[in-house]
């Protein structure tokens, strides 16, 4: 028989669990750790927070593994805008040299790697030229540069551009900044180049943008007298719509405007937002093009530049990685990339740097993130035929030209903007810091918080 408790015992103060869970706000402890046996309903409220902790913690095991992986997910919007920053365009005539500036000098040195004429078919390529051939006792420079080859050959804006307009109001010429190209020279409207402001405009539609006439000269064509690699069988410009903080990539990602037609290119601007590491892969870093020594291997990002440089763009970083490999392989640049490196002799072109190029291109051998801002234009073309039967004698009175020249040579170009609203495309952490902090409020954690678990226990 079971002795009664004493006065000293039967007065025996709580276990400090007991005492803990009588003055714990999380609803159920008290019933399971309170004074008296095991029962039924003890045994009840004990599984069911039992239960509502394991589920807790699975739950906030599993956020905290979901952050660690650092998803996101990408927002689409369209705003509207009281006035866009109009982009930069490039064209470039598709002919990189004009015939009649040529000269016995840049055929000695370019004719074979340029053109596919050989030294013994000098005197014919001049005479189809309509040039008089080389004088007797003819001695070649003992240097040559290409860069000065195509600005002093390649064509001349104030030659071909007939007509410019912006915005209603007149431009010519000084509007434009030359650039060189894989194409050869070309030409940059609104480049924003030398702190010049950029052009904005505060409407959409046709009469607010740009428009130009231009003469392409194909009386100025070369006569294509092997079939190179870059041999172009075509007439006409090639054109650009990019961003000032990107460089023209218009031998890849131009589009054609022909002689004959107005092209009329209805542009939608697009502004794209990424996300750094550990979330996403973007940088914007700016980029030294300029060849280091080091250990042959897959081509990533150029090493930032202690020194001011471009914004970080996505075509500037392949650029400057191209600049990089081409003097690696060859000891000097293409004339349209970046850096200090010597730019290649006409030789050096044909027998290093145009294959070592292509043969890269083809490896895709650059390893860039995208920019973690940038800005791309989208674009859609339409054209009707120039001149009209109507207009065609008083365009050839005007600019001094046969009827049959202007159906030839000439073409109009008008770009604007569809709208006055703009897309965004903006990468997002899908799973914030503050959402893992909320994990207790959520699901089955909340079950452990006072008065959440049902009385009727």
């Amino acid at each position: 028989m079971k002795p009664h408790p004493g006065p000293e015992e039967a007065q025996r103060p709580a276990s400090d669990i007991r005492v803990f869970a009588s003055s714990c706000t999380m609803h159920g402890l008290g019933h399971v750790f309170g004074p008296g046996g095991l029962t039924p309903r003890r045994g009840l409220w004990a599984a069911a927070v039992l239960l509502s902790l394991a589920a807790f913690l699975y739950q906030v095991a599993e956020r905290v593994r979901y952050y660690g992986e650092f998803h996101h997910e990408t927002a689409l919007d369209e705003r509207e805008s009281h006035r866009l920053t109009f982009p930069a365009i490039t064209l470039c005539n598709i002919n990189p040299l004009r015939r009649s500036r040529l000269t016995p000098n840049d055929l000695h040195w370019a004719g074979p790697a340029l053109l596919g004429v050989e030294p013994a078919e000098h005197a014919a390529f001049l005479r189809a030229l309509g040039r008089p051939p080389a004088p007797p006792g003819f001695m070649p420079s003992p240097t040559f540069d290409m860069a000065r080859l195509y600005a002093r050959a390649g064509h001349a804006l104030e030659e071909m551009l007939l007509d410019c307009r912006y915005r209603g109001w007149p431009c010519g010429p000084e509007n434009f900044t030359v650039i060189f190209t894989r194409m050869g020279q070309c030409y940059t409207f609104n480049s924003g180049a030398d702190g010049a402001e950029l052009l904005t405009t505060p409407k959409g539609g046709m009469g607010n943008g740009l428009e130009i006439m231009l003469d392409v000269q194909q009386d100025e064509y070369l006569p294509v007298w092997r079939d190179m690699e870059e041999t172009p069988f075509e007439v006409g410009v090639r054109v650009q719509i990019h961003s000032q903080e990107e460089p023209p990539t218009i031998d890849q990602l131009g589009f054609g405007a022909a002689p004959g037609y107005q092209t009329f290119v209805s542009c939608q601007q697009q502004r794209l937002s990424f996300l750094p590491p550990p979330w996403g892969d973007c940088s914007s870093a700016p980029l030294d093009p300029d060849f280091e020594p080091e250990p042959s291997g897959p081509l990533g990002p150029p090493s930032p530049s202690p020194g001011p440089q471009a914004p970080y763009s996505l075509m500037g970083c392949r650029l400057a990685c191209e600049a990089r490999y081409v003097a690696r392989k060859c000891g000097c640049r293409m004339m349209h990339m970046p850096g200090g490196a010597p730019v290649c002799s006409p030789q050096q072109y044909k027998d290093c740097a145009d294959p070592a190029l292509d043969a890269m291109l083809r490896k895709d051998a650059c390893t860039c993130p995208n920019p973690c801002a940038s800005t791309r234009y989208a674009k859609e073309l339409s054209m009707v035929r120039i001149p009209s039967r109507a207009a065609a004698r008083y365009l050839a009175r005007k600019h001094n030209r046969s009827e049959a020249y202007i159906v030839e040579n000439v073409l109009v170009l008008d770009i604007f903007f569809e709208a006055l609203n703009y897309e965004t495309v903006e990468q997002k952490k899908a799973y914030e810091v503050s959402e893992l902090l909320g994990v207790p409020r959520q699901g089955p954690g909340i079950l452990l918080e006072p008065e959440a678990l049902p009385k009727a226990l």
